[in-house]
């Protein structure tokens, strides 16, 4: 704790010599050359959860035992350290390293520090996330448990308030659902929903692009390349394979289980986006059916996926679930409600019980709509579509300085 207090009373009265030692490492033949840093970042990057940066003295065992160093081709994660120490934001925002990592913990149970650089690079990712996203809420929310808690209680009394006011008829001889709740107006609440979110994603996206491109570097690099390189996206959306190469068993169980997390939401999201109108039936089908069979496994991965991870977070066994924020167990209860909602509307439906039906769908409305609106944008789920989408990104640098250097070869050859 010592050596703690003392880093901290040297990063923050010791700022100013910092700064300018880091300014005299960039004259050459005489001149300066001028960087921009940002005497805060550090201190910023404590209240997303990063308390150790200043313990962290460069000495490389991070990069030395990290299993994804080498492939990385960086000194990875000391580098991302070193730009938080220094305060170098605008590079920050231009590499894909905080997203490389998995958080295996590897650098963080061997740092003779205790600076666990795991954490800080996590912390990194909650930032980062909150720098991308133009209107401030994901700053807000990650900083802020109270204000996340508020904006997911406004968004349910919300969706409740809606089925006050519109729901049809209650008929309570039997179930029908779809008189309650029209499968079609409820389609249509949905598809709004998703264009909304999907802007808000897609915008915060492009800002990261911009910075991680160089900003109009992006639009000099061939169309052809980021064609090319969409299949880079897709494999590591859907089945986040750099974390097998972690190396230990213990991250090849992590990665099983957030795939069996991913495939049960995205069967969920599918469900109720895409297949709405063949999910949402007063039919009650045999239980082998198709559209039971993938409700049962969506709801199925979902909890057993949420539930593993609450209980290593709650127990602190693994380097990953260590260190918990707010926005990691909001997120996670979240996921689990709403899942658990969905089974007992079910369940309520397949009883024969039309009251309990219709109440226990609005609640499930209730969770589930909250947990997409904040937390797909601005929260958790950001990190699902970030880090693919910077590898996709890394892949077309790659492939976009591979092509600048063939092609004088191939110019002198014709």
């Amino acid at each position: 704790m010592a050596f703690r207090d003392a880093a901290l009373r040297y990063g923050r009265g010791n700022w100013k010599a910092q700064q300018g030692r880091l300014l005299q490492l960039y004259a050459q033949g005489g001149a300066t050359v001028s960087v921009r840093v940002d005497p805060g970042l550090h201190r910023e990057i404590h209240s997303f959860g990063g308390h150790d940066v200043e313990l962290c003295m460069n000495c490389g065992n991070c990069t030395a035992v990290c299993p994804l160093s080498e492939e990385s081709g960086t000194s990875f994660p000391r580098r991302i350290i070193h730009l938080l120490q220094v305060g170098r934001a605008d590079k920050l925002a231009q590499t894909a390293d905080p997203w490389l990592c998995y958080y295996c913990g590897e650098c963080s149970e061997s740092c003779p520090r205790n600076a666990n650089p795991g954490e800080t690079m996590m912390a990194t990712r909650r930032y980062l996330t909150a720098r991308y996203d133009w209107t401030g809420l994901a700053g807000l929310f990650y900083k802020s448990a109270a204000a996340e808690i508020m904006a997911l209680v406004l968004v349910g009394l919300f969706v409740v308030a809606l089925f006050l006011v519109f729901h049809g008829p209650v008929v309570t001889s039997h179930v029908e659902l779809n008189r309650f709740a029209p499968v079609r107006w409820v389609e249509f609440g949905d598809l709004v929903m998703a264009a909304v979110l999907t802007f808000f994603l897609l915008t915060n996206a492009s800002r990261m692009a911009w910075n991680f491109m160089g900003g109009s570097q992006l639009l000099k690099i061939s169309p052809l390349v980021y064609l090319q390189q969409i299949p880079t996206f897709l494999v590591h959306f859907f089945t986040q394979k750099r974390w097998r190469r972690c190396g230990s068993e213990r991250s090849k169980r992590r990665w099983l289980t957030h795939l069996v997390l991913v495939s049960g939401y995205l069967s969920m999201l599918t469900l109720v986006l895409v297949l709405l109108r063949w999910f949402q039936t007063d039919e009650i089908h045999p239980f082998y059916h198709p559209q039971r069979l993938w409700g049962y496994y969506a709801t199925g991965a979902l909890l057993y996926a949420t539930v593993d991870f609450m209980i290593s977070r709650w127990r602190k066994a693994e380097p990953i679930h260590r260190f918990s924020e707010a926005s990691d167990w909001i997120f996670l209860i979240m996921l689990f409600l709403t899942a658990l909602t969905g089974i007992i509307m079910h369940a309520a439906r397949i009883a024969g019980l039309p009251v309990a039906t219709y109440v226990t769908y609005v609640i499930h409305l209730a969770v589930a709509v909250p947990m997409l609106v904040v937390e797909v944008p601005f929260g958790k789920w950001a990190h699902l579509f970030y880090r693919p989408l910077a590898i996709y990104l890394k892949s077309v640098k790659e492939a976009a300085a591979t092509r600048a250097r063939e092609a004088p070869a191939a110019a002198v050859e014709a």
